[in-house]
């Protein structure tokens, strides 16, 4: 009888996790490796003396600071706005603004020639080694079991994919003008969950999803015309715990 106990006790527990882990909807792995568009903090003493960040960087340095990447790792970083690049290395972890895809010296913004009023980059790193330390993301149950064939009937005719930075070359545009990049998943009702959530929960009714190819499926808010309007949605998604938020220029 003990034994029976033990038992059901067991299955209990099992059945509980996968009942659990049913009802998490979180970005599948579709990432291969590291990239971000955003707005970098330009590093300067003053950040660090007012302890927006936790450590000093020599404005000579040609390294940033980023919190999904290991110490060491290479990275190229790209003013879209001009294509100018500049090759570097991540350094030690630090903490900062979680809103900031990175910090970066000034050197770097120097030589990237980065508008300190819209310090917008595109970081991608340089795959020698598995670097990226993210959580792993865990994929929705109900995608790994069938794919949705149900047709796209609330996709934006916009593309959004610009995670290609051929895609933002040579393209200036003067308005400020972004919208946030949620998460991509394999299968269109996962997606459109997300985006019920998020309406429901946070009350960002400017939610849409956009078809990137027959099994990506991009979930974003906007777009955004102030800095303001940005950083609060932006705060609002960051608490659903995803990994690689993206701030992505709307043309």
């Amino acid at each position: 009888m003990k034994y029976n106990f033990f038992l059901i006790l067991l299955i209990v527990l099992i059945t509980s996790c996968a009942s659990n882990n049913y009802k998490t909807v979180n970005v599948d792995p579709i990432l291969e490796k590291f990239s971000n568009n955003g707005f970098a903090l330009i590093y300067n003493d003053k950040l660090y003396n007012d302890k927006i960040i936790s450590k000093k960087m020599n404005e000579r340095d040609l390294i940033i600071f980023q919190r999904n990447l290991r110490k060491g790792t290479s990275v190229k970083l790209t003013n879209p706005f001009n294509s100018k690049t500049i090759i570097a290395k991540v350094g030690k972890k630090a903490n900062y603004p979680s809103f900031n895809n990175s910090v970066v010296s000034i050197r770097i913004s120097k030589e990237l020639e980065i508008d300190i009023n819209e310090p917008y980059i595109f970081i991608e790193e340089i795959r020698d080694n598995t670097s990226f330390i993210a959580k792993k993301a865990k994929t929705f149950e109900e995608e790994k079991k069938v794919a949705d064939k149900a047709p796209v009937d609330t996709i934006s005719v916009n593309d959004l994919n610009i995670t290609d930075e051929k895609k933002i070359k040579n393209k200036i545009n003067n308005e400020f003008k972004y919208v946030i990049k949620i998460a991509d998943f394999y299968y269109l009702d996962t997606a459109k969950q997300m985006v019920k959530r998020i309406k429901s929960e946070l009350n960002i009714k400017k939610t849409d999803i956009n078809k990137i190819n027959e099994n990506k499926f991009r979930v974003f808010t906007g777009p955004y015309l102030s800095l303001k309007a940005l950083q609060k949605a932006y705060n609002s998604i960051e608490t659903l715990g995803f990994e690689n938020i993206e701030l992505i220029k709307y043309d």
